[in-house]
């Protein structure tokens, strides 16, 4: 895989250091506690727990749990929507394959296509899917009845994760985090299996189930002399990508490209958008990305996940973004605009976790 050169330089870099942080895949309950502490006492403080799902008041909950990915992606205004990948959806069933490809085509979508569900998070059940033969058992896997996104595959060789905070009382946001996304690699050399290339990786080896269950039917297969073989092909941390501050890369022309994406949008104020994008040089000008998805209350500031990121200071994000979003709440509950409830949150966030649990495995 092609990688811009300013991108794939700083990944040489790191390689000097540890190639994960002490804590960059500690147990959730322990890294978090911490944040669920601190959301807590804000809830305290606003007399709603629940506050946060009113920072996006036309998604549901805010876009913290069980929203739309179809939904949230149709709300972006016609003067951004050419910055979208088009996407689709289908109800699963066995025999969907028909009604998906007939929905491709009036969307104007081709072979490949990624598919993946339309509620969920963390890659779960993301799939780049080449053909008819692929899609088949994907649709027969997915729970029935539920919704399936269809999207163009966007061949943009970059990805990112670019944070959006406004406040309602602001005319403009700004990008609070901004991630470079990489997938990991190993170059076969002739010899080796799969398995022996990943567990001699200096990265690949200390998460090594992050890889050999997707890849099973693969590890005994010997990569010839020279190739590459990504491991991962969702962009997710939590699923093997690798994450890098791209903090530096923010610029007011990119800041004003996500600010206009973000304000045609109604009352959006807080999330983080995914794009993929054809070179650094070009994305610091605002150009050459198209985005893949839009998440709201849920989301992470996810350079936290860099190697070189101290604890602390992943700390302090979460509490500064999860702060952000209960001023907006609050600044858009004194607007008339109500909180989804506790329970209603609790009973949304159970439902993706239900469903997270029996999606395909994801690329």
């Amino acid at each position: 895989m092609r990688l811009d050169t300013a991108v794939s330089s700083r990944q040489r870099a790191d390689r000097r250091g540890s190639p994960l942080s002490f804590f960059e895949f500690w147990p959730g309950w322990l890294f978090y506690t911490p944040v669920v502490i601190h959301w807590l006492l804000l809830g305290l403080r606003y007399g709603d727990f629940s506050l946060p799902t009113a920072a996006n008041p036309r998604i549901t909950t805010g876009g913290l749990c069980g929203e739309s990915k179809l939904s949230i992606l149709s709300q972006v205004g016609s003067e951004a929507q050419a910055l979208i990948a088009p996407a689709c959806g289908v109800l699963a069933r066995p025999d969907a394959a028909a009604a998906a490809e007939a929905a491709m085509e009036t969307f104007g979508l081709r072979y490949p296509v990624v598919a993946k569900p339309d509620i969920g998070c963390n890659g779960t059940g993301v799939r780049l899917v080449r053909d008819r033969a692929a899609l088949v058992p994907y649709l027969q896997a997915f729970p029935v009845g539920e919704t399936v996104v269809l999207q163009r595959y966007v061949e943009e060789p970059n990805e990112a994760g670019i944070f959006y905070v406004r406040h309602p009382d602001e005319p403009h946001g700004r990008i609070t985090s901004m991630t470079i996304k990489q997938p990991p690699v190993v170059v076969g050399d002739g010899r080796s299996t799969l398995r022996d290339l990943i567990l001699a990786d200096e990265r690949a080896r200390l998460v090594p189930h992050l890889y050999l269950k997707r890849l099973a039917e693969r590890l005994d297969t010997v990569p010839s002399r020279g190739e590459a073989v990504q491991l991962v092909f969702v962009g997710n941390h939590c699923k093997g990508s690798i994450f890098q501050d791209g903090r530096d890369l923010v610029t007011p022309s990119l800041t004003e490209a996500i600010d206009r994406l973000a304000r045609s949008m109604p009352d959006f104020y807080f999330g983080r958008i995914d794009v993929r994008f054809s070179s650094t040089a070009a994305l610091r000008l605002g150009l050459g990305f198209r985005v893949i998805e839009i998440n709201g209350a849920g989301s992470e500031a996810t350079h936290i996940w860099d190697p070189r990121t101290k604890l602390l200071d992943a700390w302090r994000t979460q509490f500064f973004h999860y702060g952000a979003a209960f001023r907006i709440g609050a600044a858009n509950r004194l607007r008339g605009f109500s909180s989804s409830g506790v329970r209603a949150m609790y009973r949304d966030w159970m439902n993706q976790r239900r469903l997270m649990a029996i999606y395909p495995l994801n690329d």
